[in-house]
């Protein structure tokens, strides 16, 4: 509708008589016997002049729509007030007909005040009956919600809605302000989106929504007046509960009789409506985390929820963060990737319920972008009841002794599990960490064939205290063993990781300097949060069991770290939204990916073709040899994989990563209530931490192409190559010599291999042929047996020696 002309003379006589009865009125409302003395039309005018020329509108609050990566799949909404505006073109005929039909007969014929409105209330109000009548049009009433949400203070939200000659005032003149500026329809618009319809709907968009589960384009005659005759009094007329059901109702029909009487619906119209029985047939918006549209997807919707009120972007504060969140009418497209959820979600609780200890962690980050697919735990997000608690009995011996009542976090909690905060500061990854040992030794020029001799026990110079189980005996160095004496022996990077070599790693760390290693870790994400870690990282250089996965950490976090490299070292902050759209459509920049290059690219792929080891694929060389800790992931995956299993000692925590070009997936089983848990923490079926992992990245990539890594350079695989000498039969010194003064690191094999050399001589090296400089070289020792050994296979690790159970290293 075009926007009306106004005569000067008009609205200036409107708003002197508006002002004079509209003090009149509520004077004769609350003060009868002195009514139509002087004084009262007196404080009216008065009152009317002090009034400001204009009013600010803001937007009302409005709800905000929580997506997945699909932009139509439902995750959460989130909102103060369950509003979403629409334009009058996608609202009902009959619906605008209707709330005109309660509310406002002469909308479309007075200037925002209906003078005559105005008479009638004031006659009916002076003459003592019981029966107060208003005066307000629906103009008015819309200046009246618009005062309250343009409020910026407690005092004038109550100022906008008191009954008092002021605030009437205050309506009148802005109506008409607002009649003059706005057409008809727009102030109709503006009306239906603003007004209140009970149950938690705001908007006549809520509304249709909670009440019937429709869009309010669809809405029926009898609908529509059923809901234009909730505004008078949604709490009276309230069609869910038994006493305001019949009020609705009668309401209802008194709409319908009003719209046959402004001719807006014939009289059998009119009889076909109120013949309709009620029936509501939708509910209640969902609101927040604990009641997203799928159960278990309420962990992601709180990591993003966190992330929101992280972003000054978005407010100063916390308190305008969420304001901002749950008021801006954001439609938010996630990261969450429902495939992959959903794939997470059935293999977290695969044969290991919500009622354990444990808890199975999985959290899935796509390479190259930071974006979190899905985050799932075997727990229920949820408060447990205080009345009625469903939570079993705190599972750590010195909380119950405390307190006999404290319950843990399971089945329910609302904690950060898997992304950590809220005094949630990790869990120990094991050897998973030995990754950054590598990637430290890459930046220092260390090539992947780099090779030493992996003895049974490795005394290093890291100072412990002398009690500890892990000192050396008798002294205070830190002496790490494996978890097989079958890992003793000559490895490289590949097969030091496929196997998880702990006295290859520690050297290396050591060589290459713990604190490097720590500073890699952080590089490629890995935060502490445990007081005892960010001690020891202040003194980094003497962190010995760094490398083993001491230090606490978030599944969230490992799976990121592992992602950076396959996305080539270029880091990515985790991040769980794609596109932030505001109410008119306007994209925000916050949600672009925020990537840098941490770490080279050559460096990236180097540690990855080592990572291909422990999941049972090959290198770009083909230089596992053979065995892997989770050699079964790349047949179940059926995809090239890269990653590494790991386990605390006594099995406290369990862990995997496994990642292709798309996914990396890392999943920690612990128990969050008690870390020093006496429950092990497995790796395989049917409850361990492998297979909720790599089923997740099996299901994520089902239809998705099979990209494979790149392979790195031959400088950083093989580094500088040099021959290795001829030793066979002579003495083990001379060998000795030979050996180092090829550049060589020669260490000598306390087994003795059979031989067609003399007793107690060179029998040959391991490796033979080429290695790199200053690498280690095994001189094996002749038995004299008579029998030549295969070239490389004494000294070198076996085929397939593998991790025994409930040892650590893995």
């Amino acid at each position: 509708m075009r926007k009306r002309d106004h005569n000067v003379l008009t609205n200036a006589a409107s708003l002197l008589i508006c002002g004079l009865l509209a003090g009149v009125v509520v004077a004769a409302a609350a003060f009868p016997a002195v009514a139509m003395s002087g004084l009262a039309a007196k404080a009216g005018a008065e009152t009317f002049g002090a009034l400001p020329k204009e009013l600010t509108v803001a937007r009302a609050p409005q709800i905000s729509y929580l997506l997945a990566n699909d932009g139509r799949t439902p995750l959460a909404t989130m909102f103060d007030e369950n509003r979403r505006d629409v334009k009058l073109k996608d609202i009902a005929p009959v619906m605008r007909d209707a709330i005109i039909a309660a509310e406002d007969h002469d909308f479309y014929k007075h200037n925002g005040v209906d003078l005559n409105g105005v008479a009638r209330a004031f006659v009916n109000n002076s003459s003592g009956t019981t029966d107060r009548q208003g005066a307000s049009t629906l103009t008015m009433q819309y200046v009246r919600l618009a005062i309250a949400y343009s409020a910026t203070h407690p005092a004038d939200v109550v100022a906008a809605t008191e009954d008092t000659s002021a605030r009437k005032l205050r309506e009148m003149r802005y109506a008409i302000q607002i009649d003059k500026e706005l057409s008809k329809d727009e102030i109709l618009e503006r009306y239906l989106n603003i007004a209140a319809f009970g149950n938690g709907a705001y908007g006549i968009f809520a509304a249709s929504q909670v009440y019937f589960a429709k869009h309010p384009s669809k809405l029926t005659i009898e609908e529509s007046a059923m809901l234009a005759g909730l505004v008078k009094a949604p709490s009276a007329f309230n069609p869910t509960t038994r006493s305001g059901y019949p009020q609705a109702v009668a309401r209802r029909d008194y709409v319908i009789n009003n719209m046959y009487e402004i001719g807006k619906i014939t009289k059998e119209q009119a009889d076909t409506a109120k013949a309709v029985k009620l029936k509501v047939v939708g509910k209640r918006a969902p609101n927040g985390c604990v009641d997203t549209y799928k159960k278990d997807w309420g962990f992601f919707c709180d990591y993003f929820y966190r992330w929101w009120m992280q972003q000054e972007t978005f407010g100063s504060t916390s308190y305008d963060r969420e304001r901002r969140l749950k008021s801006g009418g954001f439609t938010v497209i996630t990261t969450l990737e429902p495939q992959a959820q959903n794939a997470a979600d059935r293999a977290v609780r695969k044969n290991l319920g919500v009622n354990s200890k444990a808890a199975r962690m999985v959290a899935v980050v796509e390479p190259g972008t930071g974006r979190v697919r899905a985050l799932s735990v075997n727990r229920n997000f949820k408060l447990d009841d205080p009345d009625n608690p469903q939570n079993k009995p705190h599972s750590d011996p010195k909380q119950r002794r405390k307190n006999p009542n404290k319950r843990g976090n399971y089945p329910n909690t609302v904690n950060p599990l898997l992304s950590g905060g809220d005094g949630i500061t990790g869990y120990q990854a094991g050897s998973t960490f030995k990754m950054f040992t590598i990637v430290a030794a890459l930046e220092k020029g260390i090539p992947l064939s780099y090779t030493i001799n992996a003895e049974k026990q490795f005394r290093s110079e890291y100072i412990i205290d002398s009690s500890s189980p892990a000192a050396c005996k008798g002294t205070h160095f830190y002496c790490p063993t494996n978890a097989s004496d079958s890992m003793v022996g000559v490895h490289n990077m590949w097969t030091a990781f496929g196997r998880s070599v702990n006295t290859y790693f520690v050297p290396l760390q050591q060589q290459v300097g713990a604190d490097n290693v720590v500073k890699a870790a952080k590089k490629l994400g890995i935060n502490f949060r445990a007081q005892e870690d960010l001690d020891l990282e202040k003194g980094a250089e003497q962190w010995g069991a760094f490398t083993l996965g001491v230090s606490q950490t978030m599944p969230l976090e490992l799976a990121n770290a592992y992602a950076t490299l396959a996305a080539d070292g270029k880091y990515c902050e985790p991040i769980p939204v794609q596109e932030i759209r505001d109410p008119d459509g306007k994209k925000l920049d916050i949600a672009n990916p925020r990537c840098e290059q941490r770490i080279s690219t050559e460096v990236a792929r180097a540690a990855v073709d080592a990572a291909r080891c422990p999941v049972g694929d090959s290198s770009s060389t083909s230089k596992c040899g053979g065995g892997g800790t989770a050699r079964n992931v790349r047949g179940i995956v059926d995809a090239p994989v890269a990653g590494k299993s790991g386990t605390t000692d006594s099995e406290k925590s369990s862990s995997l990563v496994a990642m292709t070009k798309q996914y990396s997936v890392a999943g920690i089983m612990a128990d969050p209530d008690w870390p020093q848990t006496t429950q092990k923490m497995g790796h395989n079926e049917p409850t361990g931490i492998n297979p909720p992992v790599y089923e997740t990245l099996r299901d994520a990539m089902k239809g998705k192409e099979r990209i494979n890594f790149t392979p790195p350079g031959n400088k950083i695989r093989e580094g500088d190559q040099r021959r290795i000498p001829d030793v066979k039969c002579v003495s083990v010194d001379q060998a000795k010599s030979r050996v180092e003064g090829a550049g060589f690191d020669a260490v000598v094999s306390s087994n003795k291999v059979p031989s067609t050399c003399p007793a107690n001589t060179a029998a040959g090296t391991s490796p033979d042929g080429r290695t790199i400089k200053g690498g280690v070289v095994m001189i094996q020792v002749s038995s004299g047996a008579g029998n030549t050994p295969k070239p490389g296979s004494t000294g070198t690790p076996p085929t397939n020696p593998g991790r025994p159970p409930g040892r650590p290293g893995g």
